[in-house]
């Protein structure tokens, strides 16, 4: 279980990082909100748990960040508006971070780094001079670089996310996915992602799609 004190602490001080000299209201509504966004019920993967992988990675990496409290505010929203059925969740995250980041006194330039960093986790794809986004995506990734009890754990709340779905379907889906992503020159691109998670993270990706192919054979 989450220690939702800690979050609260940890949303405090990046908030406080982002606002700078700039006066704003309490914070700490605005982490609950988001807490309990991250506690609804249709999630099974993209749960506090993972919210809390993520700020741990970017923690790992914010070396490798030019604003890295803009970097822990976009974790915090990467996800917040999460439903399976929906295909405009990243740009609805991005929309609640942009009014509730304006409210709370972040500076314009940050408010729109944030959502910036938010709407790319579409792609998970940044640019070669793109710092911080390369921390968020690495970040949202290295779940993908996780030993085998973990990575089948992932997959299998990937999936009762998306219980909706016929297996069929889902295995389509799911295959396209793993496909853009082994289709990426680097999966990460820090270079603590690539040293540490590229070559585990492959391995699991090919590993997920040759049994979703073979599922999928064996269905016909």
């Amino acid at each position: 279980m989450a220690d939702l004190d800690a979050l609260r602490s940890r949303w405090t001080r990046a908030l406080a990082g982002a606002r700078g000299s700039a006066a704003g209201p309490d914070p700490v509504p605005y982490a609950d909100n988001l807490l309990a966004r991250w506690q609804e019920p249709q999630r099974r993967y993209h749960t506090l748990a993972h919210l809390v992988a993520v700020l741990d990675h970017v923690d790992t990496l914010a070396e490798y960040a030019d604003d890295p409290d803009a970097v822990r505010l976009a974790a915090w929203f990467h996800d917040a508006v999460y439903r399976p059925d929906r295909s405009e969740n990243e740009e609805r995250s991005a929309r609640l971070a942009e009014r509730a980041l304006t409210e709370a006194g972040v500076p314009d330039d940050t408010t729109a780094e944030v959502t910036r960093l938010v709407r790319l986790t579409v792609t998970h794809d940044p640019a070669d001079d793109d710092r911080d986004g390369q921390v968020l995506c690495d970040a949202d990734l290295a779940i993908l670089a996780s030993p085998p009890a973990a990575y089948a754990a992932y997959t299998a709340a990937v999936r009762e996310e998306y219980h909706f779905v016929p297996n069929d379907g889902f295995r389509a889906g799911r295959a396209d996915v793993l496909r853009r992503l082994l289709a990426l020159p680097k999966l990460f691109r820090t270079p603590y992602g690539r040293r540490k998670w590229e070559a585990t993270a492959r391995y699991n990706l090919s590993s997920e799609l040759e049994i979703l192919s073979t599922a999928a054979e064996g269905a016909e």
